[in-house]
């Protein structure tokens, strides 16, 4: 690559870096970020309220609030683009939604702290202390909740509706849905994937790779032989020794998994999964 080609690859990074900073989604955030600073210092004192005879704009302690606010951004989002990368990319769940929250949460209690001892140049109240965390730590959790939904729920939808799985087969290669997916099958140790129109496909998979890649909210091992998706479920039946039968909608020619035994270990497990179809 010549030097004038790099200059130009280096130019066009930096531009697309500064228009990545300034795209909506930062100006959403640093609009809600400045909101939120009005607001609590204007409520934080007496003199701060507009009503008041001495009223005095508070402008130090917003500029305080916007830049330790500015620093909470800057942390959630490394979180947030962590647990994205390692968990929502795969399976948005509550349980994930939660932790992102807590961790973040835990990393501001952590920033928190000693800012405010050098803010009060290392005079420690503890009152003051818990009061400003616990209000620090709200305002965070209702703002996580305002900037970050949008992008949560989109994932979901992203994770539930458009993820797809490349299958190597032979010479070919074949991209579906996990929608186009009825569910997972082993037989002689070769793994086959059917679909939803009963064509059934060979794969390069194991089930046990397969278990550990596609979405738990839509699949689910039912035993050693077969992975079941969500939607490819047709009938339910309880039979003997607390075990279920559960039959699907499409024909498969295989006998031996067109009807699926969930063991009484599974039971409890499969029925939660199931219950929670979306």
């Amino acid at each position: 690559m010549s030097k004038t080609q790099k200059e130009r690859t280096k130019s066009n990074t930096l531009i697309h870096r500064f228009s990545n900073f300034f795209s909506w989604s930062s100006i959403r955030k640093l609009l809600v970020l400045s909101i939120f600073s009005l607001i609590v210092n204007h409520l934080s004192e007496r003199n701060s309220f507009p009503d008041s005879d001495a009223y005095a704009f508070p402008i130090e302690g917003i500029i305080a609030s916007i830049t330790l606010g500015t620093i909470i951004g800057i942390v959630a989002d490394f979180n947030f683009k962590f647990y994205k990368k390692k968990y929502f990319s795969k399976q948005v769940e509550t349980g994930r939604i939660v932790r992102f929250i807590v961790s973040t949460l835990g990393y501001i209690t952590l920033i928190y702290i000693p800012v405010y001892l050098i803010a009060n140049k290392g005079e420690l109240q503890l009152y003051y202390l818990l009061i400003g965390l616990l209000l620090t730590l709200l305002i965070c959790f209702v703002a996580f909740i305002l900037l970050y939904a949008a992008d949560i729920y989109k994932l979901y939808r992203v994770s539930i509706e458009e993820a797809k799985i490349t299958i190597a087969h032979g010479a070919k290669t074949t991209r579906l849905t996990y929608e186009d997916i009825a569910c997972f099958y082993s037989e002689n140790k070769v793994v086959y994937a059917v679909q939803q129109d009963g064509k059934t496909i060979t794969t390069d998979f194991t089930l046990n790779e397969l278990e550990e890649t596609i979405n738990s909210q839509l699949f689910f091992r039912a035993n050693r032989q077969i992975i079941l998706h969500i939607n490819s479920i047709d009938q339910i039946e309880k039979i003997e020794n607390g075990k279920l039968l559960v039959r699907l909608k499409i024909s498969i020619l295989n006998t031996e998994i067109s009807e699926i035994n969930i063991s009484r270990y599974k039971r409890k497990a499969f029925m939660d999964w199931f219950e929670q179809k979306v």
